[in-house]
């Protein structure tokens, strides 16, 4: 079946059979290398995407069911994205194999609320496992990319 949608603001039209899923679409077909699996089960985070600016799993979503949307990726954020300049800022990272997902989870949060909480940080980013253990700095991040995003969009819509 052919899908059809956005990728980080460009055009797609792929075929895929029906229960192929976003993540081996974009891996696979695409060459997005920023989206990882590492669960399978949607539990960790490292595959997340957004579409139509939601946060998802993309090892559980079936690839027909972008049809239409708008599907962005790590690849898709501006280079001067405050989310990408406060993980760089803060170091908050260390194999970097969970950041993908992480940034675009944190530019998500940012987008619904600019000025989170702490609670609102913890809870935004329970969805997203780092194996190194890194959230002090992950949190500190989200405060930083916070402080310093002036404007009231972060640049998700391509």
């Amino acid at each position: 079946m052919n899908v059809a949608f956005t990728l980080n603001g460009e055009p797609v039209g792929v075929d895929v059979p029906p229960t192929e899923s976003l993540l081996t679409l974009l891996r696979t077909r695409l060459d997005v290398r920023s989206v990882r699996e590492t669960c399978g089960l949607g539990v960790c985070g490292a595959c997340t995407v957004l579409v139509e600016g939601e946060p998802l799993s993309a090892c559980l979503l079936l690839a027909p069911l972008v049809q239409g949307a708008q599907v962005t990726t790590a690849e898709g954020l501006e280079d001067d994205h405050p989310v990408l300049h406060a993980f760089a800022e803060a170091h908050a990272f260390q194999c970097g194999f969970c950041t993908p997902g992480l940034i675009l989870t944190v530019a998500n949060l940012l987008e619904e609320s600019p000025r989170p909480t702490e609670e609102g940080i913890a809870l935004a980013l329970a969805g997203n496992l780092c194996r190194c253990g890194s959230y002090v700095k992950i949190a500190d991040a989200v405060r930083r990319a916070a402080a310093s995003a002036s404007e009231p969009s972060l640049g998700l819509e391509p």
